[in-house]
């Protein structure tokens, strides 16, 4: 089940992936980034105040800090989007939300087994070939996207690591406190670097579909880890690059170069060794 509710939240990723980058092309993809925060709020909210839950100092922490870690990925991920350096963030930001709960799984005292720890090599190099732009970039461009992805991976890391320690009876209500959190930071982000984003187009309410498909996305994952180790749960669940370019090669008719090709490759295996592991 974990492997299964893993790939869930990857594909819910990458398909809000997909239609927050579609819809980045007409509309600020920082307005994107908020709606989608506060949209993916709202279910949470609702289905939390319905229900009865065990909410302490600790686990709004916990949530509190996955909301900063999300929102600090999400920031970084769009200031590479609209800088035009995604092919550089993009990749760098996979792989560190991959190892950080790694590193985190192995300091709380899970094992993988040997068939696992394959899979997870193997997850690495195509997170990163997946994620990749074919055409290189200049040196300076470059260096600032391998900047904004180390950071974005950080923040995404976060994000898994924090949700991972939210106990069951805990509810969805945090949840709603990490979307929440995650808004103001993009907000926060935004006004410093001066970009707008204010929703004023009605094309902006198309971030509520990238948003609800993220926070359903991170739902699955919270489950996900609820049920079988972070490790696992993070390295499946980081592979969602590859769903945005199978999207984009079946809807946009886009080119996988053969990078891409290996990196999709590289994924199939992850997902068996893990799953025979």
């Amino acid at each position: 089940m974990t492997l299964l509710l893993s790939l869930l939240a990857a594909a819910s990723y990458g398909l809000s992936d997909f239609v927050g980058g579609v819809v980045s092309k007409r509309v600020s993809p920082w307005t994107i980034a908020l709606v989608g925060q506060l949209g993916g709020a709202v279910p949470f909210l609702v289905i939390g105040l319905t229900r009865d839950a065990s909410l302490g100092s600790e686990v709004l922490a916990w949530a509190a800090l996955a909301g900063l870690g999300n929102g600090l990925g999400t920031t970084f991920l769009y200031r590479g989007l609209s800088s035009g350096r995604m092919g550089v963030v993009a990749p760098v930001s996979g792989v560190g939300a991959a190892l950080l709960p790694i590193l985190v799984g192995l300091a709380t005292g899970e094992r993988p087994s040997p068939l696992v720890w394959l899979g997870i090599l193997a997850a690495i190099p195509a997170i990163w070939l997946v994620a990749r732009e074919p055409r290189s970039r200049s040196s300076d461009r470059a260096g600032s996207g391998a900047l904004d992805g180390v950071l974005a991976g950080v923040g995404f890391g976060t994000l898994f690591s924090a949700l991972a320690q939210v106990p069951e009876e805990a509810g969805v209500l945090p949840l709603a406190l990490n979307q929440l959190v995650a808004a103001a930071v993009v907000v926060a982000v935004a006004v410093v670097l001066r970009v707008p984003w204010v929703p004023r187009q009605p094309a902006a309410l198309l971030g509520l579909v990238s948003g609800c498909l993220g926070a359903a996305a991170t739902g699955l994952f919270l489950v996900a880890t609820r049920g079988g180790n972070l490790t696992v749960a993070a390295v499946i669940t980081s592979l969602y690059p590859a769903f945005t370019v199978l999207l984009a090669l079946a809807v946009l008719r886009e080119r996988v170069h053969l990078a891409q090709a290996v990196g999709l490759g590289l994924c199939a295996v992850t997902v068996v060794l893990v799953a025979l592991g």
